[in-house]
C-alpha cells in the first residue's frame, strides 16, 4: 500500500492561491488564459503551478470540479421535483447557461459532448454524461423523448444551442426558446 504524505501548509496555501487566481483568469480570458500569468499573479513560479496541476486540463478540472458535480447533482434534484421530460428540459437549460457563463467549461465537458474514448474523458465529463443518461432514460420511459436519442446526442445539442444563444446575444437570452424548439423536435412522433 502506497502512503500519501499530507500536503505541507505552504503547499496547500500555494494551491489555494493558484485556484483563486485561476478562477478569475478563466472567467476573464476563458480556458486559454495564460498559465504563466496565473502563476505570477498567485505569487508562485511556473514550476509550482505545474507541480500542482501538470496540465491545463488538470487546472480547469480543479477550478470547475465543484460546479460540475453540483450540475450533475442538480439533475437528480430536478428528476425528483419534476416530470421526466420537464426535468430533462430544465437541466439542459442549466447546463447551457453554465456553458455560456463559465468560460472554460466547454473544454472540460468536451469529452462528454463528443463521446471521446474513456481514456480521454474526464471525471467531470463522466458525471455530466451519467446525469444526462439518467434523465434521458427517464424521459424515454415516460414517453416524452424518442427512443433513438442518446445522452451524448442531447449533450451535443445542448452545447450547440448554448453556442447559438451566445452568438445571438452574448448571454442566455435565447437559450430557453432554442431549447424548447430542440426538445419539441426530440419528442416521439404520434401515430
Amino acid at each position: 500500500m502506497v502512503q500519501v504524505r499530507p500536503m505541507r501548509a505552504d503547499a496547500r496555501r500555494n494551491r489555494e492561491r493558484l485556484l483563486d487566481v485561476a478562477v478569475e483568469a478563466f472567467a476573464a480570458h476563458g480556458e486559454n488564459a495564460s498559465l504563466d500569468d496565473i502563476a505570477k499573479r498567485a505569487g508562485v513560479g511556473s514550476g509550482t503551478l505545474y507541480r500542482h496541476f501538470p496540465t491545463r486540463q488538470a487546472l480547469l478540472e480543479a477550478v470547475y470540479l465543484d460546479r460540475i458535480e453540483a450540475m450533475a447533482a442538480r439533475a437528480d434534484a430536478l428528476a425528483f421535483a419534476l416530470a421526466p421530460g420537464e426535468a430533462l428540459a430544465e437541466w439542459l437549460y442549466e447546463v447551457g447557461a453554465g456553458l455560456i457563463r463559465m468560460r472554460g467549461l466547454r473544454t472540460l465537458l468536451g469529452p462528454a459532448v463528443t463521446g471521446a474514448a474513456p481514456a480521454v474523458a474526464t471525471a467531470c465529463g463522466d458525471s455530466v454524461r451519467d446525469a444526462a443518461r439518467r434523465l434521458v432514460r427517464a424521459a424515454q420511459d415516460e414517453g416524452t423523448l424518442r427512443r433513438d436519442v442518446a445522452a451524448e446526442d442531447v449533450l451535443r445539442l445542448a452545447h450547440g444551442v448554448a453556442t447559438a444563444s451566445e452568438l445571438a446575444d452574448g448571454e442566455c437570452g435565447h437559450l430557453r426558446r432554442y431549447l424548447t424548439l430542440l426538445t419539441e423536435g426530440l419528442r416521439p412522433r404520434e401515430g
